[in-house]
């Protein structure tokens, strides 16, 4: 008796299969994209001289490998970090600085252009925490600028705008007003409170 052939399967069509599922699984497939945190850098100032930097002048805060907020050496909650921070940049201690509202304390920062907030963080900080903490010090300088704006501002032209407003509608193509005017109130804003956040990584 003869015997009998094993049926063959017909795989010729399995490459086109699977380089359809191939096409298919590059185009529905999404790639996550990170992304940074959006900072502008200072322009390099070609200087040989070194800057002494008087220590109440700088306003360390310090991220454990905890997550704790150590602020001049002492345990804070986030919550308390940005009223801190304001309290430091608008001490105005050598009385050179006639629109701060600061309590004027010779032991704490000198002017705002002089104010240095040193940002510290060790290794097993959290990025969660370091961002959180990071906001809170940029809101400190956003709260100051805004309320210098909305004083300056109405006696050049622009009542009831904040500083994050001004900047909002300079970049807006749509915006009616003095364009020349709302730069020169925004310079002098940046140039009154400088932020000078210097960010430290720790071992």
């Amino acid at each position: 008796m003869a015997k009998r052939s094993a049926p063959e399967v017909n795989a010729g069509s399995m490459a086109d299969i699977a380089f359809l599922l191939l096409i298919f699984f590059l185009v529905t497939t999404t790639i996550p994209k990170d992304s940074g945190i959006n900072r502008k850098l200072p322009p390099i100032e070609e200087n040989d001289e070194d800057v002494i930097i008087k220590q109440k002048n700088i306003f360390t805060v310090l991220i454990n490998g905890k997550d704790q907020l150590l602020v001049e050496d002492e345990l804070m909650e986030l919550a308390d970090l940005r009223a801190a921070a304001i309290e430091f940049l608008d001490n105005g201690g050598d009385g050179s600085c006639d629109y701060c509202n600061g309590k004027k304390d010779a032991a704490s920062s000198d002017n705002p252009d002089k104010a240095i907030i040193s940002l510290k963080n060790e290794r097993e900080t959290s990025y969660k925490t370091y961002i959180s903490v990071q906001n809170e010090l940029v809101a400190a300088y956003n709260e100051l600028r805004n309320r210098r704006a909305l004083l300056i501002g109405a006696r050049k032209g622009f009542p009831e705008m904040d500083f994050v407003k001004m900047e909002k509608n300079f970049k807006d193509a749509k915006f009616i007003g003095n364009k020349d005017k709302l730069k020169e109130v925004i310079d002098q804003i940046r140039n009154e409170y400088p932020e000078k956040l210097s960010e430290v990584y720790t071992k």
